[in-house]
């Protein structure tokens, strides 16, 4: 019998061997990025303490609801960069979480990297 395999399971299995390379620390820990049909968020995670340092997502901003999705997302990046520059992060490790650099996702990179993170 053959299994099926859900783009959530392709998804997950990328993102597994993606973290195999990628590792947050205390100085330059990891953002990882999650988006959902309607949401997204990032997180600043540390990985040899295994603790989430900062979360950012749409819901938490308060967004109007006819922003575009892209511009949503540069909203969250925004306002995630400025956060981790006021607890002293500047450098940080980009993690994709398995999904494609495009769209939704690199909205919330290039607005991360233009509000002064170095990643």
């Amino acid at each position: 019998m053959k299994l099926v395999q859900t783009p959530q399971t392709i998804r997950l299995r990328r993102h597994r061997r993606l973290r195999s390379h990628i590792a947050g620390t205390p100085t330059r820990p990891r953002l990882a990025v999650f988006r959902s049909l309607k949401h997204i968020s990032a997180q600043l995670i540390d990985d040899t303490a295994r603790r989430t340092l900062l979360t950012v997502s749409d819901q938490q901003l308060k967004l109007a609801k006819t922003d575009k999705p892209q511009t949503v997302s540069a909203k969250v990046g925004q306002a995630l960069a400025k956060a981790a520059l006021e607890q002293g992060l500047k450098q940080v490790v980009f993690d994709r979480g398995g999904y494609a650099y495009h769209g939704r996702v690199k909205a919330l990179a290039e607005a991360a990297r233009a509000a002064g993170l170095e990643f």
